[in-house]
């Protein structure tokens, strides 16, 4: 099964677009946790358990255990969503942009090493980056377009021959870079207008939408301006607002609440 495949299917599944970003950070972890063997680990996956049914992806960033050393727990939250709830794609958020055999490494990485089903990647070099993974095609390449940063700007909005550098993203994902029908993009809900516009040059692409909860995006206008025709068509991440909703030993709890107000929000918008 495609990585869309398995992204349609569970939209439909557990109607949900509410996508979960595993960012942990220890020194934000509960207590009871901290002294723990792998306490990012068993984080996750008590929030895995307690949002699976809610969720339409996972979607760990992998800074936030290459930076406190926590890499084989990056692989063991990875296998056990892979082992335990195999329906829900896993988007691997690294964000590479490297060429040659240096990318094809960084494709082994991410869907070997990994095996995530997606992976997010920088285009600023062209498709030399994309090739050696949108040559694995039954993985998803998720590339940045317009992003939800207010810095964004400095090279997102330039202009070439009447279209903003975001818009030159946009077409050449459609009309060259998805020759296997596996790329999708990043579009940040803090921009809901320009959301909106690379919906109609891209009208059946999902997106991935950061920018909701912590960073102040509104999920009605992301809705307005983003779903397809069917009514889904977005991924839309929470990460902290989600993952921290509650630092006691009642976090996961917590978190399925805080998910299910995100995807009861969103589909009473839709």
């Amino acid at each position: 099964m495609t990585f869309l495949e398995k992204l349609n299917n569970i939209w439909k599944k557990n109607d949900s677009m509410v996508c979960v970003g595993l960012d942990p950070d220890l020194t934000k972890l509960p207590e009871c946790l901290k002294s723990l063997e792998f306490p990012i680990f068993e984080f996750n996956k008590q929030i895995i358990d307690a949002t699976h049914d809610l969720v339409c992806a996972y979607k760990p960033q992998s800074a936030y255990y290459a930076g406190q050393n926590a890499d084989d727990q990056l692989k063991m939250t990875v296998d056990y969503i892979r082992e335990n709830y195999p329906e829900i794609p896993v988007i691997l958020d690294v964000k590479r942009g490297d060429i040659g055999s240096t990318a094809q490494m960084y494709a082994l990485e991410a869907f070997e090493r990994y095996q995530a089903d997606s992976v997010t990647l920088n285009p600023y070099m062209g498709v030399d980056t994309l090739k050696p993974f949108l040559d694995h095609t039954d993985r998803g390449v998720i590339i940045l377009c317009r992003t939800s940063n207010p810095s964004s700007c400095e090279l997102q909005e330039l202009v070439c021959d009447g279209k903003t550098v975001f818009e030159h993203v946009a077409v050449l994902a459609r009309d060259k870079w998805n020759y296997n029908n596996n790329v999708l993009l990043v579009i940040g809900a803090t921009f809901p207008e320009e959301l909106g516009s690379i919906r109609r040059l891209c009208p059946e692409m999902p997106f991935l939408v950061p920018g909701v909860g912590a960073q102040g995006g509104d999920v009605k206008k992301v809705l307005e301006n983003g779903t397809t025709a069917d009514g889904f068509g977005l991924i839309i991440n929470s990460s902290r607002g989600i993952i921290y909703a509650d630092s006691t030993e009642n976090f996961a709890q917590a978190s399925r609440e805080a998910t299910m107000k995100l995807r009861n929000t969103i589909n009473e918008n839709k």
